[in-house]
């Protein structure tokens, strides 16, 4: 169907902003793996967010890289750090827990600036301060050719919610938040989650980053790729 968003999303790439600064030409990015084949992430790494973003930040450093990034569909061992990805269940193993992520991390400074990658409206905000979770979070409403989605942007800086209400218009390329350090973000290295979403289904500054990996099929189907809009993964 021509009207379906993946398919009006490839058909409008070439006119969406950045959503971080980042000149192809010049900056490296640095694929990430949050998997089981990274052996690297021990308990020890994951469960000190100093230790986590001291990996993060020397991966970054050693290899030149501008930003780390990847993650969508990955079905990550990284969230045995959280109580809250194990449902009402505080062991691991004991529930399936939800471990399929929705979005693309774009791992980077603090206080990076985060813009919109095309005109939107504030559809929501929030602190989803429990440990693991969001932090500082924006959802923005968009519409292109007549069908209508939402992008979200987690672990951003305190100071991105501050001065914004629901219904604000954003304008394409605005800056109109940055990525936040640990206290503001969920005690995670700082990044930045991008998601695109048909349907946020009543929830509000808020949406399901990952997901059981039996659920994956309907939650990939409502999140597509979001690298139809950021265009920086490899054979973007």
């Amino acid at each position: 169907m021509m009207n379906d968003l993946v398919s009006i999303l490839k058909m409008n790439k070439a006119g969406f902003e950045r959503v971080v600064p980042f000149d192809p030409a010049m900056d490296k990015l640095l694929l990430l793996d949050f998997t089981e084949n990274n052996t690297e992430l021990t308990d020890e790494v994951l469960d000190d967010v100093r230790a986590f973003s001291y990996y993060i930040n020397n991966k970054l450093q050693s290899s030149h890289a501008r930003y780390g990034i990847g993650g969508y569909a990955e079905n990550r061992t990284i969230y045995r750090r959280s109580k809250i990805f194990n449902g009402s269940s505080s062991v691991w193993l004991e529930d399936e827990p939800r471990s399929l992520h929705l979005g693309i991390d774009i791992w980077g400074k603090p206080n990076t600036a985060v813009m919109a990658p095309c005109d939107g409206i504030v559809h929501s905000f929030a602190f989803n301060n429990r440990p693991g979770d969001y932090g500082a979070t924006i959802i923005l409403s968009h519409r292109l050719q007549g069908i209508s989605f939402f992008t979200l942007y987690g672990h951003l800086g305190l100071s991105s919610i501050k001065n914004i209400q629901g219904g604000d218009r954003i304008a394409k390329g605005d800056i109109f938040a940055e990525m936040g350090i640990p206290a503001e973000n969920g005690q995670w290295p700082s990044h930045l989650h991008f998601q695109v979403i048909k349907h946020v289904e009543g929830w509000n500054g808020d949406y399901p980053g990952v997901c059981k990996y039996s659920e994956r099929e309907a939650y990939l189907d409502n999140c597509p790729n979001p690298d139809l809009i950021l265009q920086m993964m490899p054979g973007s």
